[in-house]
């Protein structure tokens, strides 16, 4: 065997896992941007954004907590920086 196998499997809207999260990573720059000028930002907004896509709305927040921010929990369902 020369090389692993990469499960192709379409998600919501036909993109596979691999063009899911740079669709995530690509979205967290204007996110970050709104947790710094307004201090958070609710999961709901982020859930509109992303389109009621599960999939990208989870990775967008994995990659936010991977950068520093607290993604909250299910009481407090924010983003918002550490240091707030």
């Amino acid at each position: 065997m020369d090389s692993c196998d990469r499960r192709i499997r379409a998600y919501k809207n036909g993109k596979t896992m691999d063009e899911s999260k740079v669709l995530a990573e690509s979205l967290n720059p204007g996110f970050k941007k709104q947790i710094n000028e307004n201090g958070k930002i609710l999961w709901t907004e982020i859930l509109d954004a992303v389109d009621h896509d599960e999939l990208i709305y989870k990775l967008t927040l994995k990659f936010l907590r991977r950068d520093g921010y607290d993604i909250g929990n299910y009481k407090i369902p924010e983003v918002k920086n550490f240091n707030s």
